[in-house]
């Protein structure tokens, strides 16, 4: 895990050069590149970092959808009015299969806290 965690700050780093990158060459004027992809670079760390369990599969593609909608939104494709109830409604199909499918919980609410052994 130790490896895996050593690749956070990089992908942020990267993260934040393609989006100065896109704003600097007029892709999608408009967009708060920085924004759409720390939420989305987020959300693949929440998956890659903490594997499939009952937290990420819901957590992780939230923020992926959060993504998607929020370049809509700044692209003039989608209002504020829907975004929301999507996020919303997304939310809850989410946790529906979080409870659903056979995904163990997060190895964190399965460990005893250390010291208090």
């Amino acid at each position: 895990m130790k490896g895996q965690s050593a690749i956070v700050v990089p992908l942020l780093i990267i993260t934040v050069g393609v989006g100065w990158l896109l704003t600097v060459l007029h892709v999608l004027p408009g967009v708060n590149w920085v924004w759409v992809l720390a939420l989305g670079v987020t959300g693949l760390l929440v998956l890659v970092l903490g594997g499939l369990n009952k937290v990420s599969v819901v957590v992780g593609p939230f923020l992926i959808l959060a993504t998607f909608f929020s370049l809509l939104r700044q692209t003039g494709r989608l209002n504020m009015d829907v975004e929301v109830p999507l996020l919303v409604i997304s939310a809850g199909i989410l946790m529906l299969v979080s409870r659903l499918a056979p995904l163990p919980p997060p190895r964190w609410m399965s460990e005893p806290p250390k010291g208090s052994e």
